[in-house]
């Protein structure tokens, strides 16, 4: 039954001695997931984590749960809980339980679970709440711990889910919300029709035998009308509400499980999360598109659309750490990860031309960098020397490219190193470029 379902990131959760689960259900699982792990250290960190807001989209589905954790390191880590799902005949019996008793049904109804709903299913020997060892937790960490803090975080956000809603642990059983109501309708309606005709066939034994009569009501005149086809056909419309306001930017891409057999998860996610850009660009800016007919998307070049790519994908975080996805993709047009990397930071900081910045210097005229080294000096800022486009400081870490578009572009190296990284903002002003990047 059912695909699954995507909840927002949660809050942070920052009292320290609030409970993460307030219903007993909720409490049913944490006291799974404490039951069954190995290191208590670990536990706190992941309450720690958990009360921070580190867990990201949180993904659930039958069988699993997943979301990124923001941990110590730059990129989130890909955390997962699995949990058996319950066989048709867990489910048969189950929900033979739920209509035997209208309360039952009222409770759900109302997002409850109640104790006597949990003992019923005990008794039909049906699992539904998990029990110790129950929970099976994996994550992308290096930490082979059980649970890892990455996955603990991920099931203490869990509970309070399950506290807004127990149907979440009916998906993670495998049965979703409509899929189980629309049961239980037809259920409880077969079980009123079976009442029903036996209240009739009581009646019918009791009471006097009914008369019958070999007259055929004979059929009156018509009663005046007209089709309701007719009456209903117009050719007004009532006008469409306006458009809603686009939001400020993409969406996130959710969390996506990993099935076996099914397409990897992270490359369907860099995917999604290029056409959310796409979308939001096409919701945003139509209109210049039409009239000019430039399409941001058409690229120059397949380097330009990787690039283009590599700077919306998700798991790119650092310099030297890189995706396998981001790797391939770097492959795919004979470039390094590295490389990729550094020309997607450009991108990030201004598009096509913050890309021609990194990859094309040239000889503006001398008027802008006049201007910008008196800038620079009366904000006491170092002195630096021209070459070409660049200005760089002295010991090498800090330097100023000036676009076509008459923006500074800050980068940063080590000092000596000559390995220029975009950083920072571009602004035209370069007081604020630079100070943009001192900052961080």
């Amino acid at each position: 039954m059912g695909s699954g379902r995507v909840f927002p990131a949660l809050p942070a959760h920052p009292d320290p001695t609030a409970p993460f689960a307030a219903s007993w259900w909720g409490n049913a699982w944490i006291d799974a997931l404490e039951e069954s792990a190995l290191d208590q250290a670990r536990l706190a960190r992941g309450r720690t984590y958990a009360r921070e807001g580190a867990v990201d989209t949180i993904t659930v589905a039958p069988g699993r749960i997943v979301a990124y954790v923001h941990g110590s390191r730059p990129r989130p880590y890909r955390a997962e809980i699995r949990l058996r799902t319950m066989l048709p005949e867990h489910w048969d019996r189950f929900l033979d339980a739920v209509a035997t008793d209208p309360a039952h049904i009222a409770a759900l109804l109302d997002k409850e679970m109640p104790h006597a709903l949990a003992d019923a299913a005990v008794r039909a020997d049906v699992p539904l709440l998990p029990g110790a060892r129950e929970l099976a937790p994996a994550c992308t960490c290096p930490d082979r711990g059980h649970p890892c803090k990455h996955a603990a975080a991920l099931a203490y956000q869990t509970a309070r889910l399950l506290d807004a809603d127990p149907f979440v642990l009916l998906l993670m059983r495998g049965g979703e919300e409509q899929d189980l109501l629309d049961e239980l309708a037809r259920r409880n309606a077969h079980r009123s029709a079976a009442e029903a005709a036996e209240g009739a066939k009581a009646a019918v034994g009791e009471g006097a035998p009914e008369e019958t009569s070999e007259e055929t009501p004979q059929e009156g005149p018509p009663l005046p009308g007209i089709p309701a086809r007719e009456a209903l056909a117009t050719n007004y419309r009532s006008p469409l509400p306006p458009p809603m306001a686009p939001p400020a930017h993409p969406g996130e891409p959710p969390v996506l499980p990993a099935l076996p057999g099914a397409p990897d998860p992270t490359a369907l996610e860099f995917l999604v999360t290029d056409a959310a850009a796409r979308a939001h660009a096409y919701l945003t800016e139509g209109h210049a598109y039409l009239t000019t007919g430039a399409d941001p998307f058409t690229s120059v070049s397949p380097w330009h659309d990787a690039v283009r790519l590599a700077a919306s994908h998700p798991g790119l975080t650092g310099r030297r750490t890189f995706s396998r996805q981001f790797a391939e993709l770097a492959r795919s047009v004979g470039s390094t990860p590295a490389d990729l990397s550094r020309a997607a930071a450009a991108w990030r900081q201004g598009g096509e031309e913050g890309l021609a910045v990194l990859e094309s210097p040239w000889d503006p005229p001398a008027g802008p960098f006049d201007r910008a080294r008196g800038a620079l000096t009366a904000a006491d800022l170092p002195r630096m020397t021209i070459h070409r486009n660049h200005l760089t400081n002295a010991d090498g870490s800090l330097q100023l490219r000036f676009g076509h578009d008459a923006r500074w572009y800050p980068y940063r190296s080590e000092p000596g190193a000559d390995d220029w990284w975009p950083e920072g903002e571009a602004d035209v002003d370069p007081v604020g470029a630079v100070a943009g990047v001192l900052e961080t």
